[in-house]
């Protein structure tokens, strides 16, 4: 069911836990399996220079999160304006429509972030 990408980024997920010093810290979640995604990133000099990120929820969210957080560091805020849904699905290989909202749940997040920074 999962690609072996989701699979690894869910058994050793990359950058969770805690961000101390973040710039911008935001919570989404999904109202209808009720996944939650606490993302922090630090930014200088307008990059992303650290992510990290907290989710409860299942296999393909915890995948996606750490994914996000890849996908993110090292980024400019326009950069991260263009992050979408699709981008983090296909880099985990293609989910299935079956847990595509844990990739819509990481572009939510991207969005709220978006307004924290106010850019």
């Amino acid at each position: 069911m999962y690609s072996e990408i989701v699979l690894e980024h869910f058994r050793q997920p990359h950058n969770a836990g805690a961000l101390p010093g973040a710039t911008a810290t935001v919570e989404v979640v999904n109202p209808v399996c009720g996944d939650i995604l606490r993302l922090s990133v630090r930014a200088e000099e307008g990059r992303i220079v650290a992510a990290r990120f907290k989710t409860q929820g299942c296999v393909a969210s915890i995948a996606a999160s750490s994914m996000l957080t890849d996908l993110l560091t090292g980024k400019t805020i326009a950069e991260v304006r263009r992050v979408s849904a699709e981008q983090i699905s296909e880099s985990l290989g293609g989910l299935a429509s079956a847990t595509f909202h844990a990739a819509q749940l990481c572009a939510d997040a991207c969005g709220a972030l978006l307004s924290e920074l106010k850019c």
